[in-house]
């Protein structure tokens, strides 16, 4: 019985109508090279996100050098309205890089989960995206992952609420959302002893971030991330490597639809 109940509950999930998203007029071709990440200690745990990003963006492109060209800026416990973007991104306001082609928004945990919060979420993530596309930058959303227990806020298919607003915000403002919290939703339902966070329940363990990579990856890059080799200097074993790369390629295929809709 409770594997006919799992069945359901997988068919519902994939057939979700928020399960999709569309930009229009793309660019196949378009490859961001240098990158900007905003937001919390959500990007910040397990030696920040952005670094196991970089690394697997040097594995795909040539001569990249993802020290000087991937960036982040986070803000422990930051929504974004504690963000000053229009600073962040200015000529040189981080190291020496002039301007970002893509500038990657990534919102408080807590924002998408009441009426007030998602309404001042949206707000803020429109404010953000306009100044960023007024840079002539792009900008992406950054989906996070619902909590898990023990912690107090923890809420069956919650990250129904956060694929919502995420998704909502993004065609609103036309703007490609990465779906990192679709891929932990997808790990936890199909592998349920999967550790992905802290045991605090919120913040993502070591494994969780490298997924969170393997899909911010796939996601920009318009590929699948199966088959890279950067495991984090062994941190990650074989077998992980390969099951985090294959539910990060299941989230965005199925999120974005079209195979890896690329950055618009």
């Amino acid at each position: 019985m409770k594997n006919i109940y799992k069945l359901i509950l997988i068919v519902l999930f994939f057939s979700n109508s928020l399960f999709s998203q569309e930009v229009d007029n793309y660019d196949k071709n378009q490859e961001p090279r240098t990158i900007l990440f905003i937001g919390n200690s959500y990007l910040y745990y397990g030696d920040s996100l952005h670094n196991h990003f970089k690394r697997m963006v040097e594995e795909h492109l040539e001569d990249y050098d993802g020290a000087a060209s991937v960036k982040s800026a986070t803000i422990g416990g930051a929504r974004l309205k504690h963000h000053d973007v229009e600073r962040l991104i200015m000529p040189k306001a981080i190291s020496s890089i002039k301007k970002f082609d893509l500038v990657i928004l990534q919102g408080g945990s807590s924002e998408p989960l009441t009426q007030e919060n998602r309404k001042e979420f949206s707000y803020y993530a429109t404010k953000h995206i306009e100044s960023i596309k007024a840079n002539n930058s792009k900008a992406a959303l950054y989906m996070t992952h619902a909590y898990v227990k023990p912690h107090k806020d923890f809420e069956e298919n919650q990250i129904r609420v956060i694929e919502e607003i995420y998704t909502k915000v993004g065609k609103e403002n036309n703007v490609i959302v990465i779906p990192v919290g679709l891929a932990f939703d997808i790990a936890y339902q199909e592998f349920p002893d999967i550790k992905l966070h802290q045991d605090d329940g919120t913040h993502p363990n070591l494994k969780g971030t490298y997924l969170a990579a393997c899909t911010v990856f796939a996601s920009i890059y318009g590929i699948s991330p199966i088959g890279l080799k950067y495991n984090y200097y062994g941190a990650i074993d074989e077998e992980d490597k390969i099951l985090l790369q294959e539910i990060a390629d299941k989230a965005t295929s199925m999120y974005l639809k079209k195979n890896y809709l690329p950055i618009q």
